[in-house]
């Protein structure tokens, strides 16, 4: 029989003599034991889940030699959950199945099930995947802006070749950025994720979903050093709505050009922050122009969330619903000043005209300033075709097509669907990149 203990509230109340009465009432709840056995466990809440969460195994055509065979080999692993077991459908990472042409799911119970993609999204590393069985389970999700750091967390995947394997930690933060992708909003947790555990769950102390494990950070060789992040189960959602209506995400904008706020600008701005993003430029008659935004303004909070750098803005506006009105704060000149600005649906090839910067298929474009004329890529957004063409930060295109690229209304051509060829001067190299 499973039993719970609770402290007594004398007891309590003589331990947490000096705490509010709130956190005095909350030693009184039920602790995680099993009386029969004589030890703590979370296992009651964590049980249910398990069988939800399952091995994904991607198939494709490996780089290198070939030996003549034509059927697909196993190209990578990773883990995954299932989150609607009526329509079969279960979230795992971008990275887990990029390249693939087929893919199974290897469950808890033995089975061994082919699945389909449904749709795939870099810039937040999620993709869906649908499987046809009886019999499946699914785990409660949670809404991630709950979470408190301090809270017990666990990963599960199938790491290192491993069966089923769970690890328990902390949230050891919240809305983590400077990863280099676009939407960045991570949970931090120092529960052992390794390679494997790409795309299975973190849960809860009850065994409810609140993120998708999807990197870690690690001093050498790749192995965990507690550092992992997650995709909050907040953006997870939007995502994975947006991949099984369309087949694709569906991002909003503001029309703002915005850059991360470095220790550089902070001083060249006379600020003693270094969190935020900053306004490049804004294009005219955006939402971001008539909520007051001017190039220069730093942003600090949107939707009542911190403002780490510009990724962090970006995750906000870009799982937003269109016609969504986000409260947003900013810095101008050091004095604070308050708005709302109303997300707009971004074309699917976007050109953000403002007066000295354009961004272009993911890029960010400005005049060059250097020895080489044409126009700099100061950032690339992860995911974008122009991260996928090659395209990188600090290039300089030099000809669209042929034409040479000298002021900024040669990024108009990129309105036009199709192929770009570009001409990109990159270190002392001329090269050839097509977006």
């Amino acid at each position: 029989m499973r039993r719970t203990v609770r402290l007594s509230l004398g007891l309590a109340l003589a331990l947490g003599a000096a705490l509010p009465a709130s956190a005095v009432l909350a030693q009184t709840t039920a602790a995680p034991y099993d009386a029969e056995r004589g030890v703590f466990t979370f296992a009651a809440g964590l049980e249910k889940s398990l069988p939800a969460v399952v091995q994904v195994t991607t198939l494709g055509q490996s780089e290198g030699p070939s030996s003549g065979a034509r059927e697909p080999r196993v190209i990578g692993t990773g883990s995954g959950v299932i989150i609607d077991a009526g329509q079969g459908i279960l979230v795992t990472n971008q990275h887990v199945v990029e390249s693939g042409t087929k893919f199974t799911v290897d469950m808890l119970d033995g089975r061994l099930l082919d699945a389909t993609l449904i749709g795939a999204d870099k810039a937040t590393d999620i993709a869906v995947l649908k499987i046809d069985a009886p019999g499946l389970m699914q785990v409660e999700i949670v809404d991630s802006d709950t979470l408190r750091t301090g809270d017990v967390a666990f990963a599960v995947g199938y790491p290192l070749g491993l069966d089923q394997t769970v690890t328990m930690g902390v949230i050891s933060g919240l809305n983590r950025s400077g990863l280099g992708d676009a939407v960045e909003d991570y949970i931090q947790t120092d529960a052992a994720v390794n390679s494997g555990n790409s795309g299975g769950p973190l849960l809860d102390s009850r065994g409810r979903l609140i993120g998708i494990n999807t990197s870690i950070l690690s001093g050498g060789g790749g192995g965990n050093d507690g550092i992992a992040f997650a995709v909050p189960t907040r953006i997870m959602m939007v995502v994975v709505g947006q991949l099984r209506e369309f087949g694709e995400v569906r991002r909003g904008e503001i029309g703002a050009v915005l850059g991360s706020l470095t220790a550089e600008r902070a001083r060249e701005l006379g600020l003693g922050i270094v969190r935020g993003a900053v306004v490049l430029d804004v294009a005219p008659g955006s939402p971001a122009e008539q909520a007051g935004l001017r190039a220069g303004d730093v942003v600090t909070r949107i939707h009542s969330r911190p403002v780490a750098n510009a990724g962090s803005v970006l995750a906000t506006v870009g799982v937003a619903a269109p016609d969504t009105r986000l409260a947003i704060v900013w810095l101008r000149d050091g004095v604070e000043m308050t708005g709302q600005v109303q997300v707009r649906m971004a074309a699917p090839s976007a050109v953000v005209l403002g007066a000295d910067r354009v961004v272009a298929r993911g890029a960010t474009l400005a005049l060059s300033s250097g020895d080489v004329p044409g126009l700099l890529v100061e950032s690339v957004e992860s995911g974008s075709t122009a991260a996928a063409g090659g395209l990188r930060a600090g290039d300089v295109i030099t000809a669209v097509d042929g034409a040479p690229a000298a002021d900024l209304s040669a990024a108009s051509l990129f309105e036009v669907g199709g192929a770009r060829a570009l001409t990109v001067r990159r270190g002392g190299d001329e090269l050839q990149v097509t977006i």
